[in-house]
């Protein structure tokens, strides 16, 4: 075959999500926060909709129905799906039993007030001259806003005023700037000598006069030599510790404290008191510079006890309320726009109808996942972790009638408020073993059994994983030396040699 450009045709099988489709599954997996401003975000994009204000959503929310009233006709503001009767007719007349809202005679207020703006501005366009008493709280109000300074900033500012040569300023600015924001230095000795061309003299003086700034222990290369600055300069190169630190810090990583007393000369109880003020150090000086970072967490689901029975609500409160805005709707159904606007209004009314019913679709499955948990977790909400039992995704899918990927995009990143505490929705599915009895139990109430076991042990003589092990045999529990030892390391637990206290 000949080189050239050929037409083929070929079958293939592709899944497209749909763009409301898309939509939809952005609007169940987003928490509570990030799904307000995506509603405010299609408000500022979505002329048609509107949010209905507190106080009208509670009256529509709490006006008590009478049955001797005639039933009132649906409006197209008021429902999420359009009902059979109402239609987009662009020749239909304007139903004249529903309230007309006169667009034009809005329009006619919004152009007087923006002309008495306008006038009002021309007339005071002369420029204010500030006092000198002005300009000086102006000054003080700038000079009151406080910025979080950087470890490399404060760095620096040591810097300038370190007296260094001009010729060693572009290496010093070079170690600031390969500093981590622990307060290491993440660049060899021998890589700034390839980078900068200089000799390895030039950058160790250069590094320990880095070293003097504080906070103390910063720019060292490893966490012996980060210790070691810290204590000289406290002035104590001369302690047990000093030397604890610069001969064993192998076997004090592994807590050897009888080989530290003997390797020394003293004795175990001297030992223990040095660590306990080796403990006393930091080990990532430069962390006091890093931003603090808060999470706010808004609970999803809110599970309240009245009287024997648990009420489970969605926190509707931070989500607006969404409706079809009346001018709108009696723009489509006038005769004096051409089918250009109507068809723009109709795409925008379409939009916002399926935004509506997608919200409205995201707070019934939640609540109803948010209901089965209650319902399979009843003895957690009543007595705690130590209850919780195993409950798989799969489970609540089958029951509330969706996919269990549905399931895992409803409770992604999303919490319960319960009377035992705020919890993370998907804390709640876990994996479970049975015990000798023949009931369920959860690995989160294994592990929270395990932590109790080695919270009460005895310092002196701690637990082994095997122990613990046996131990939890006798409680009926069967569980492989492997899973405990498992559990620990995620309990930050260290091992039974590390934890001994002589």
């Amino acid at each position: 075959m000949g080189l050239g450009l050929h037409l083929s045709q070929r079958l293939t099988q592709s899944l497209v999500l749909a763009p409301q489709l898309q939509q939809s599954l952005a609007l169940l997996q987003a928490p509570t926060l990030e799904l307000k401003a995506l509603v405010e975000a299609e408000l500022q994009q979505n002329p048609v909709l509107e949010e209905i204000q507190e106080p009208e959503a509670e009256l529509r929310e709490s006006a008590p129905a009478n049955e001797d009233d005639p039933p009132e006709k649906p409006s197209v503001s008021d429902l999420a799906e359009p009902p059979e009767d109402v239609k987009f007719d662009e020749a239909a007349e304007p139903n004249l039993a529903e309230p007309v809202d006169d667009f034009q005679a809005e329009f006619e207020k919004l152009v007087q007030l923006d002309q008495e703006w306008r006038d009002h501005f021309s007339q005071s366009n002369a420029p204010i001259r500030a006092t000198a008493e002005d300009e000086e709280k102006r000054q003080f109000m700038f000079d009151s806003l406080t910025a979080e300074t950087s470890l490399a900033q404060h760095l620096m500012e040591q810097l300038r005023d370190a007296g260094l040569p001009e010729e060693q300023q572009g290496i010093a600015e070079l170690i600031i700037g390969n500093i981590d924001d622990c307060g290491y230095l993440t660049a060899t000795v021998e890589e700034l000598v390839t980078t900068t061309s200089q000799p390895p003299e030039t950058i160790f003086a250069v590094l320990k006069t880095i070293q003097s700034f504080e906070p103390p222990g910063v720019a060292a290369r490893d966490l012996r030599e980060c210790l070691l600055l810290q204590l000289e300069r406290a002035e104590q190169s001369e302690t047990l510790e000093y030397l604890i630190v610069r001969d064993y810090m192998d076997a004090l990583g592994k807590r050897r404290i009888p080989e530290i007393a003997r390797g020394t000369g003293r004795t175990v109880e001297e030992v223990q008191v040095a660590l306990g003020r080796i403990g006393r150090l930091d080990p990532r000086p430069g962390s006091v510079f890093l931003p603090v970072t808060e999470q706010y967490v808004a609970p999803e689901v809110f599970v309240v006890k009245n009287g024997e029975e648990f009420t489970v609500t969605t926190n509707d409160e931070q989500i607006p309320h969404l409706r079809i805005s009346n001018v709108y709707k009696d723009l489509m159904t006038g005769g004096e726009n051409n089918a250009e606007v109507k068809n723009y209004i109709r795409e925008k009314i379409r939009a916002g109808k399926f935004l509506i019913k997608s919200l409205q679709q995201r707070q019934t499955t939640i609540c109803n996942i948010g209901r089965e948990i209650v319902k399979r977790q009843r003895e957690f909400m009543e007595k705690g972790i130590a209850h919780l039992k195993p409950m798989t995704m799969a489970q609540v899918a089958e029951v509330v009638g969706v996919h269990e990927t549905t399931v895992s995009r409803a409770v992604s990143g999303k919490y319960i408020q319960t009377p035992q505490g705020v919890f993370e929705m998907k804390y709640f599915f876990t994996a479970g073993l049975q015990t000798t009895s023949g009931a369920d139990m959860s690995n989160t109430s294994v592990k929270d059994m395990v932590a109790e076991i080695f919270k009460a042990e005895n310092s002196a003589c701690p637990l082994s994983d095997q122990e613990v092990v046996k131990m939890l045999t006798d409680k009926g529990i069967t569980i492989a030396r492997r899973t405990v030892a498992k559990y620990r390391d995620e309990l930050g637990i260290l091992p039974s040699n590390l934890r001994k206290v002589y």
